[in-house]
């Protein structure tokens, strides 16, 4: 198998950190060389964090080259644009519709840009936009918008379902077992029914 290389980014406190690791475990279940490579930002939340992940037959670096990620997860609309050089012509870039303020933006040194979108459309030939914040209130937990994003991505790779919630199962909370399941599987049947922009 080629190595695949794919960035999952957000701000702290998004769960996407949970999120690389079921990728990770996942890959690492199908007996697949896996480097993971965490960057934070400021604290906790609120602070930038980008996790590489690549995996394959053998990997040797842990970083995603830029102009070389097959798949850019983005939890925030900001931070699809501060890393939307790592993706390859052909890659895919998932987005989740939300806006979280940058600390340069609550203390009012910036604002926040507009049209987020259309600056991505133009950069970006597969862009898939998606409100997964609102798609987790209907599901009745906002906490499961990194698993619905995580099923819109799974669309993408060469996985068998089942496998992913396994992964899942043994990565998230016991208790929310169900509930991160139940918004895989919405994110999944999301991403099939959305049209690339």
């Amino acid at each position: 198998m080629e190595t695949v290389n794919i960035l999952v980014v957000g701000v702290g406190g998004q769960g996407t950190l949970l999120t690389s690791r079921i990728i990770g475990n996942l890959a690492l279940n199908e007996g697949l060389d896996v480097k993971l490579s965490e960057v934070h930002g400021m604290a906790q939340r609120g602070g930038s964090v980008v996790t590489h992940i690549r995996y394959g037959n053998q990997v040797n670096a842990p970083i995603v080259e830029v102009g070389q990620a097959d798949i850019i997860l983005s939890f925030e609309k900001l931070e699809a644009l501060r890393y939307v050089h790592y993706l390859k012509e052909e890659g895919v870039l998932i987005v989740n519709d939300q806006e979280i303020d940058p600390m340069s933006v609550i203390v009012g040194l910036d604002d926040y840009p507009e049209d987020i979108i259309t600056k991505l459309k133009s950069k970006v030939k597969n862009l898939i936009v998606m409100d997964a914040l609102q798609e987790a209130k209907r599901i009745g937990n906002i906490k499961v918008v990194n698993t619905l994003l995580l099923g819109a991505l799974s669309f993408y790779l060469d996985f068998e379902i089942e496998k992913w919630k396994v992964a899942i199962e043994h990565t998230v909370p016991q208790k929310t077992i169900k509930t991160n399941i139940e918004a895989f599987e919405k994110g999944l049947t999301l991403s099939k029914d959305l049209e690339r922009c």
